[in-house]
């Protein structure tokens, strides 16, 4: 069965504010906040395969010092300029 989309939009939000890194959780805990809601299911699936990278990567991704993976280029330029704001 799968997890109901409130619950999910739940979980998410709590993995993006206890992250490990401060920052991180600073950073993607007001992007969850902003964006979840509003994000439809493929969206959804990005942002989650994103909360199992590593926070270093991560931050480092967000701030522009190392390009980010393909497949997480548009998410995280998305959270680079929420992050900017």
């Amino acid at each position: 069965m799968s997890e109901p989309r409130d619950v999910r939009i739940k979980r998410m939000k709590m993995r993006s504010m206890r992250r490990g890194i401060k920052e991180m959780d600073i950073i993607l805990s007001a992007y969850a906040d902003r964006n979840l809601a509003d994000m439809d299911e493929a969206g959804l699936d990005d942002y989650d395969a994103l909360l199992n990278e590593n926070d270093q990567d991560l931050y480092q991704w967000v701030t522009g010092q190392v390009q980010s993976p393909a497949q997480f280029s548009r998410l995280i330029s998305d959270i680079a300029q929420t992050f900017q704001k």
